[in-house]
């Protein structure tokens, strides 16, 4: 499994991720399926595939002489917990600005 930087720095270029959501949303595609929407070359989706695979969100599936291509969102698992980190983190303080801001308005 891929870790959190890895997912980061994979998901940070917008040609990537939109591939990413297009494969979540639309389900299996080919590469050919996935150029005609990507704005970028055949060659250019398949190196960005690669650096999807290579973090383990995408799954792909050979028949005959195409590949298809899947989402495995259950990858993203390490921005979850890194984002459930923050999470915390954050209503913590947002708890205590509330609890000043009350003290402040008697």
């Amino acid at each position: 499994m891929a870790s959190a930087n890895e997912l980061f720095a994979s998901l940070g270029d917008s040609t990537r991720r939109a591939i990413f959501e297009r494969l979540c949303r639309a389900g299996e595609q080919t590469v050919w399926m996935l150029t005609e929407q990507a704005g970028v070359s055949q060659p250019a989706v398949s190196k960005h595939l690669a650096v999807l695979k290579h973090c383990g969100l995408v799954h792909d599936r050979r028949r005959g002489r195409e590949v298809h291509y899947s989402a495995k969102p259950q990858a993203l698992s390490p921005l979850i917990d890194w984002m459930n980190l923050y999470a915390g983190f954050w209503r913590e303080r947002f708890d205590r600005l509330e609890d000043v801001l009350k003290r402040m308005d008697q």
